[in-house]
């Protein structure tokens, strides 16, 4: 039961690991640079982009940002599965890198636009049982 992604076969299996891929490469990269459990570490990174060289800068920078974070948490999936896109050689591993981060980062942006649809509907909520509140309450 232990099977590696097919990096040769039919293109609906490698599309199928494709899509599959990028999920857990999304939902680490969203948890880490967006949810609660994280904001420590998310704050002290935060600070440390303005402190330092260019460089030290940049790498604390790519620690906060979805995108940027998504490409070292798409390595590190590709390395663990060992998943090819197309080709059988390093040109599949890089071919599957990009092809691996596009789709993850489609999947984070619908989830945060999900996430901001839902959090609207709740403030349209509130006013409007505000409002009702306010209706019933005895005028005096």
């Amino acid at each position: 039961m232990n099977q590696l992604p097919p990096t040769s076969g039919q293109p609906w299996q490698q599309l199928f690991w494709l899509f599959t891929l990028a999920l857990p490469v999304a939902s680490v990269a969203w948890t880490v640079t967006h949810e609660e459990i994280f904001r420590e570490a998310r704050e002290y990174f935060t600070a440390q982009t303005d402190r330092g060289n260019v460089f030290r800068r940049k790498f604390f920078y790519m620690l906060t940002c979805e995108y940027c974070f998504s490409h070292y948490v798409t390595a590190f999936f590709l390395w663990l599965t060992g998943f090819h896109l197309l080709l059988d050689d390093w040109r599949g591993y890089f071919i599957a890198f990009f092809a691996v981060t596009a789709i993850a980062n489609v999947y984070m942006s619908l989830f945060g636009r999900v996430r901001v649809e839902i959090k609207s509907e709740r403030l349209d909520i509130a006013v409007k049982e505000e409002a009702i509140a306010d209706s019933e309450s005895p005028k005096e």
